[in-house]
């Protein structure tokens, strides 16, 4: 049988690498040996333990309160055993019964073995848990230890004994990793287990993608530059929109680095996954054109009651807006998180939106809209309307004089010439056919110009204008 000094000394080996304290150690002697001596005396037994590290001994103390009837024998003695050690006790006293270590037998050791055991388990796993629970989203570094049944099991290179391991579904299906490999990843969650906490980590998720930019991008790990949202699809493509909280750093810039260093770097570990990145904006419709990029979107309409967007594109750019499979514009939805419609010019015209555009109507004419480019507005207003977000006609149909004015770059005189152009555009035709007609209001040749006009912008046949039929005074000028 061990003596007490081999056993100090075998714990110690035992726990040197747990980076446990000496108060630890004593501890889970102490908790052993109260674990062999409750399979000797019983499962209540009271004692004391004090170890003696410098000369490498233990003393153990069982003590039993002294009674006139015992109840429970691990932890009272009767009043004439105890007088057996000393005739002077009596009911009520404490009888201290010193135990030699060498007494222990071979079962009450294992179960000292095993208590310390699990005690040491215990504390890992708290301590896995304690570190990792606020670290979700993070990027770790790790080996690839084997990939069993589609899934990786990997070990972290700061926390070597935990359990960490990258499903099958958090993969990316184009990469192949083997035993041995480093990896990145990123941790989406600690699961619970019946042995002991799980670190689920990802390859696929958005997260992934925020991380390793967080770690290329020194502006966005010191916050000047914000990640609003991330759209992804694993293997293939995807969009990033980015915002910066210092007008003087351009974010998609800070983004893509000297010639595209940051970017590729980040290209490269999601192996070859093609990225766009595009600046956020607060206006759905501003922010759903940017979305749609690299196409470029001739006019959006929203919905803002049923979070729809509609986005009408030149014939040329239809193919570019849609993407292989749709992929472009599904992930620019889920990036804005609205709806997209998406319409080639010819197919809005087909389905009669040109009725709205000239003039089919009150309630199709409040869907009517064009570029501020297209007015004849100085250099100057135009510039600064835009550098607010103003950029269409019904960005500014409904802004007052003191909305105007408010506008960096727009003097009141402006303003007003604005208010002017906005009321001689929006100015309504007289009610029935035999209204006079409102001071201004374009002819039926003014209309036919005008139709000519957009069919000629969006690139579409346009029937040819009919002659009006003569009247019968003409008729019979002609005649005679």
């Amino acid at each position: 049988m061990a003596n007490a000094t081999q056993v100090i000394g075998a714990f110690r080996e035992m726990i040197a690498n747990k980076n446990m304290s000496r108060a630890d150690l004593q501890d889970l002697i102490k908790d052993g040996i109260m674990a062999a001596l409750a399979r000797r005396y019983g499962p209540n037994v009271e004692a004391e333990v004090i170890i003696d590290e410098e000369a490498g001994d233990i003393h153990i103390t069982v003590l039993k309160e002294v009674v006139d009837e015992v109840e429970d024998p691990s932890r009272q003695v009767l009043l004439e055993e105890a007088r057996w050690d000393d005739p002077e006790f009596e009911v009520g006293d404490v009888q201290e019964i010193p135990v030699d270590f060498m007494q222990f037998g071979r079962n009450a050791v294992m179960a000292a073995k095993q208590r310390i055991i699990q005690r040491v388990r215990e504390g890992e796993r708290n301590k896995i848990r304690d570190e990792y629970a606020n670290k979700v989203g993070d990027l770790l570094s790790a080996e690839v230890q084997q990939v069993e049944r589609g899934k990786m099991v990997i070990m972290l290179n700061k926390s070597r004994d935990a359990d960490a391991i990258i499903p099958w579904k958090e993969q990316n299906p184009r990469e192949r990793f083997r035993q041995g490999e480093p990896i990145r990843a990123v941790l989406k969650r600690v699961e619970e287990t019946p042995k002991g906490p799980r670190l689920i980590l990802s390859r696929a998720a958005p997260e992934f993608v925020a991380a390793l930019f967080k770690l290329e991008v020194p502006e966005i790990y010191q916050g000047i530059v914000d990640i609003k949202g991330i759209a992804r699809e694993v293997g293939g493509r995807t969009k990033v929109a980015v915002s910066s909280r210092d007008d003087s750093i351009d974010p998609v810039g800070a983004c893509v680095g000297l010639k595209g260093s940051r970017v590729q770097a980040v290209v490269s570990e999601l192996g070859g996954e093609r990225i766009d990145i595009v600046p956020w904006h607060p206006d759905p419709e501003i922010y759903a054109r940017r979305a749609l990029a690299p196409a470029k979107v001739a006019k959006v309409i929203s919905d803002s009651s049923r979070r729809v967007i509609t986005a009408i594109v030149d014939e040329d750019q239809l193919s570019l807006a849609i993407g292989r499979n749709g992929q472009n514009v599904r992930l620019a939805s889920q990036l804005i998180g609205w709806q997209i419609d998406l319409y080639g010019s010819r197919e809005w015209l087909e389905r009669g939106a040109d009725a709205a555009l000239f003039g089919g109507g009150e309630q199709e004419y409040e869907l009517a809209d064009f570029p501020l480019r297209e007015l004849d507005l100085p250099i100057g207003t135009l510039a600064a309307l835009e550098s607010a977000g103003y950029t269409s006609f019904l960005d500014i149909i409904d802004l007052e004089r003191e909305d105007l004015t408010r506008v960096p770059g727009i003097a009141e005189e402006q303003a007003d010439n604005l208010l002017q152009l906005i009321e001689s555009l929006t100015v309504e035709e007289g009610a029935g056919d035999d209204a006079p007609a409102a001071e201004g209001a374009p002819t039926d040749e003014e209309l036919e110009e005008a139709k000519q006009l957009a069919a000629d912008v969006l690139g579409l046949p346009m029937p040819e204008r009919k002659t009006p039929a003569p009247s019968t005074e003409d008729a019979g000028q002609t005649s005679g």
